[in-house]
């Protein structure tokens, strides 16, 4: 990418114009016959929809992966991915800083918008971070799972290449796989469930919380304790307590159903696995539409929320939904802010949350009513699929590749702007924040 030159577009347009200009490139590059396996039909749709979820690290697919495409479409895939798990502007950044290119107000008001950082400064410093820890952590989790899959692939070439890919899909939270049955082949091998679930949580739990817990580490030793800030504090307790909660939830609601015939250990780390996953992952160790109804449900709602702010998931966030809740919370209780951990959050903050949601749930529902129109499947699958595509998770219950042509354009744009997030969505048609001088008297509303 260009040096960014000075536009009349706002910082949140030009994101989303460079996330569509990928999206564009990436579908002109996996459309071509090299990328493809011999007599395979690759039609534009196909590749339209592949490389927006690829960008948007969803990993929902109306072709079959192992089946579509060569070796080096794969390699195509996973440089895809990785650019959208990581970000765009970090990827672009980091080629900035590389090619020694001075890295100006534009670009960090751009990398700003894309990591949702609320101040300027530290940007750079933060963008080499991310990148650093985001091949570590990508490196040793190729290695060992490279090393473990000598068992399983006839070559190390073969072991190798399966690793490389499976690693950087779960680290990036896309779901893709070259397996062709996604982790289904290692469903007794609670090793392998281990690392992805490592992987998962990862990539998802959020870029800020990786370098404070790094610094963290680095911090031992002194005599000054190490605060941790409000956001990783908040962000963690949630996206934890969501994990368990869904861990719980589908034990409970399936001990009667899909584990009546399973052992203990396979119930428990087919809950736990599926309860990580549905954060915004897509891989899974069973086939998903054998759980019943209210868990489907279950999993629809934990892929509505999503994963962590400045993340490789989508979703509302767990800021969003932990915020939310903590204002109902403690409206209830009579008062007016929201104090935790030892700090009050900021009321523009829970202004967001709450827009954040409500706007979550318009865009939700229309593109439910909208597929139900047009597609012939039960109101559960769609709701699923398009909390999937809205989270950035990419589990289904197997109606992507049989959806209409506008059943497919509706999942592509909830997969965009999940990748994007809802706030940069609302910037992006938001006008310039002005001064209000003329206030007029103040009534009160009945709500409620």
């Amino acid at each position: 990418m260009r040096h960014v030159k000075q536009t009349g577009l706002s910082p949140f347009q030009l994101l989303v114009l460079f996330y569509f200009s990928a999206v564009t490139v990436s579908a002109i590059l996996i459309s071509l016959p090299y990328a493809h396996k011999p007599g395979v039909d690759f039609s534009l749709m196909d590749g339209i929809f592949t490389a927006v979820s690829a960008i948007s690290v969803t990993g929902l697919t109306i072709v079959p992966i192992a089946d579509t495409f060569s070796v080096a479409g794969t390699f195509v895939l996973l440089f895809v991915i990785q650019i959208g798990g990581i970000g765009l502007m970090t990827m672009s950044t980091f080629l900035w800083l590389i090619l020694g290119k001075k890295i100006g107000l534009k670009e960090r008001q751009l990398i700003m918008a894309d990591q949702n950082q609320s101040a300027l400064a530290g940007l750079v410093n933060l963008i080499k971070q991310i990148f650093y820890l985001i091949l570590a952590i990508e490196l040793i989790g190729f290695l060992i799972l490279g090393t473990y899959y000598l068992a399983y692939f006839p070559t190390a070439k073969e072991a190798y290449y399966q690793a490389l890919f499976a690693t950087i899909s779960a680290t990036t939270n896309t779901g893709f796989d070259i397996t062709g049955q996604s982790l289904l082949p290692f469903a007794h091998d609670y090793f392998v469930q281990f690392i992805h679930m490592s992987l998962i949580i990862l990539g998802a739990i959020g870029f800020p919380v990786l370098i404070e817990v790094k610094r963290y580490i680095q911090h031992r030793g002194s005599p000054l304790p190490y605060r941790f800030s409000l956001f990783t504090k908040l962000t963690t307790s949630m996206y934890f307590a969501l994990v368990v909660i869904g861990f719980i939830l589908i034990l409970f609601i399936e001990q009667n159903n899909f584990f009546i015939d399973k052992s203990w250990h396979e119930t428990i780390f087919y809950s736990l696995f599926q309860s990580v996953t549905s954060r915004s992952s897509g891989l899974a160790t069973m086939n998903v539409d054998d759980f019943s109804l209210a868990t489907k449900l279950v999993l629809s709602g934990l892929m509505f929320i999503g994963a962590s702010p400045s993340s490789v998931g989508g979703g509302i966030r767990t800021t969003t939904f932990a915020i939310v809740l903590l204002m109902i919370y403690f409206f209830a209780k009579g008062k007016g802010s929201i104090k935790i951990f030892n700090r009050e959050v900021h009321q523009e903050d829970v202004m967001k949350a709450f827009v954040v949601m409500s706007v979550a749930i318009l865009l939700f529902t229309v593109a439910v009513i909208i597929l139900s129109i047009t597609e012939q499947f039960t109101l559960t699958a769609i709701i699923f699929e398009v909390a999937s595509a809205f989270g950035t998770c990419g589990l289904s219950l197997g109606i992507t590749s049989d959806l209409s042509t506008v059943g497919k354009i509706v999942i592509m744009i909830l997969m965009f702007i999940g990748r994007i997030g809802l706030v940069t969505l609302l910037f992006l048609i938001r006008g310039k924040t002005i001064k209000e001088n003329i206030h007029y008297p103040k009534e009160r509303v009945i709500i409620g």
